[in-house]
């Protein structure tokens, strides 16, 4: 059963997963395009971040971060090695858009790499609904970034 834990940074499983996704973004993107973010810019209020269990295992982390009253952006999106490969991305996804409905969101945004290792996430985000855009927010363009957007209506 899938049980989502707001916040939660202080659990050593989601702390070591947070600080492998940090690390491991941060070597698969060229200096100055990573824009990932480290446990202490995850904490900040305009961001809620969710740690999702599958029966007591930490099957991945997500984050929601508001850009304005209605426009969300996806943050550390990551599912946890023994979870790969099984549909969990598009778990951890849904639960995101669900709360983002919650909380009024009306478009959310992500940036993902360009490279090949981001292939993966940018066709899970396709599948999703998301649609390439300009970038948002303080984003600007970049070679090594792929900006996307997607209207959720709020049922």
């Amino acid at each position: 059963m899938l049980k989502s834990i707001e916040g939660n940074f202080d659990n050593p499983e989601v702390h070591k997963l947070l600080v492998r996704h940090f690390i491991e973004l941060r070597s698969v993107s060229p200096k100055g395009s990573a824009h990932v973010l480290d446990i202490a810019g995850l904490k900040d209020v305009s961001i809620k971040f969710w740690s999702l269990w599958e029966n007591d295992h930490l099957m991945g982390i997500g984050a929601l971060k508001f850009l304005g009253k209605t426009h969300g952006e996806f943050k550390s999106i990551r599912v946890n090695d023994k979870f790969i490969n099984k549909r969990y991305g598009l778990k951890i996804i849904n639960h995101l858009i669900n709360e983002a409905k919650k909380l009024n969101i009306q478009i959310l945004s992500l940036e993902t790499g360009a490279g090949k290792f981001f292939t993966p996430a940018r066709k899970l985000f396709i599948k999703c609904g998301f649609k390439g855009c300009k970038p948002f927010s303080h984003y600007e363009v970049d070679v090594n970034s792929v900006y996307m957007n997607m209207l959720i209506g709020n049922d």
